[in-house]
């Protein structure tokens, strides 16, 4: 890998990780599609466009991803199969309240968090900086989503909890 200054041999084991992340990424990606087209109730309007806007950002990650992958000069895992194999995630019903739904996606992002540490980890262990760049990023994006999922799970009295001295 000439061109990049990487051990190739050390950057295998960050593509492996980004892989699971991929894969991670697509089953989300569908999820978020199941959640849109099912989504019923009183928040309908507010969540199916909420849903929509998730997935539309997976599928640019999904993307974005596999274009790494093939920068470190390593295929992409592509095929479906390997995806339910691979993944974190799991397959979710259709038929659920949208308080499972949002509290579904919030186990989601912590698992998908916790394979975004293990491929900035292998990352930065091959002195991989265009990984940990790209990311560090995503980690700063679903943080602030989870947050913003959570707090419209919320009760009203329930209340952060302020910082003492």
């Amino acid at each position: 890998m000439n061109y990049l200054g990487l051990d190739s041999n050390k950057t295998k084991k960050t593509v492996e990780e980004l892989n699971v992340l991929l894969a991670d990424y697509h089953l989300y990606y569908q999820k978020l599609r199941n959640f849109h087209w099912n989504i019923i109730g009183k928040n309908f309007f507010d969540l199916h466009e909420k849903f929509e806007e998730l997935y539309e950002d997976a599928k640019i990650k999904v993307d974005e991803i596999a274009e790494r992958i093939l920068t470190l000069r390593f295929q992409p895992t592509s095929n479906l199969s390997e995806y339910l194999k691979d993944s974190n995630l799991k397959e979710s019903p259709s038929d659920i309240s949208d308080s499972k739904m949002i509290g579904i996606l919030l186990e989601d992002h912590s698992l998908i968090l916790k394979q975004m540490r293990k491929v900035i980890k292998t990352a930065d262990e091959a002195g991989d900086e265009g990984t940990i760049d790209l990311i560090g990023a995503y980690i700063r994006e679903m943080e602030k989503t989870s947050w913003m999922l959570d707090a419209w799970k919320m009760k009203t009295s329930e209340h952060h909890k302020p910082v003492k001295k």
